[in-house]
């Protein structure tokens, strides 16, 4: 499962995790859609609310944890990468990218 990115001039960039992190990935990505279908469920079966967002605060911390782990493979490979290569772009793009995590 690679990654890819769709940039403003429409090019294409692909991440290049190793194999034990994509299955990583999946596997906690796997358990976070059962964890949102069984949110969904309890909304269905009309569960007490604070039980309710009990879930969702577990699924929220499971999704940033999958963000920590892409973000440092990112830092780690990508961007590190691209600064050796002189493309010092790379660090708005890291600052946009951890402002869009920091808003949640």
């Amino acid at each position: 499962m690679e990654e890819k990115a769709i940039t403003s001039d429409n090019s294409c960039r692909k991440s290049n995790h190793p194999e034990h992190i994509k299955k990583d990935l999946t596997n906690r990505l796997n358990r976070i859609e059962g964890q949102i279908r069984g949110i969904k469920g309890m909304v269905d079966k009309d569960v007490y609310c604070d039980d309710i967002i009990t879930q969702l605060s577990a699924t929220q911390s499971a999704l940033n944890s999958v963000a920590r782990v892409l973000l440092q493979g990112h830092l780690k490979g990508c961007v590190v990468d691209r600064l050796a290569e002189g493309d010092d772009e790379v660090l708005d793009e890291l600052l946009v990218t951890i402002q869009k995590l920091m808003k949640k």
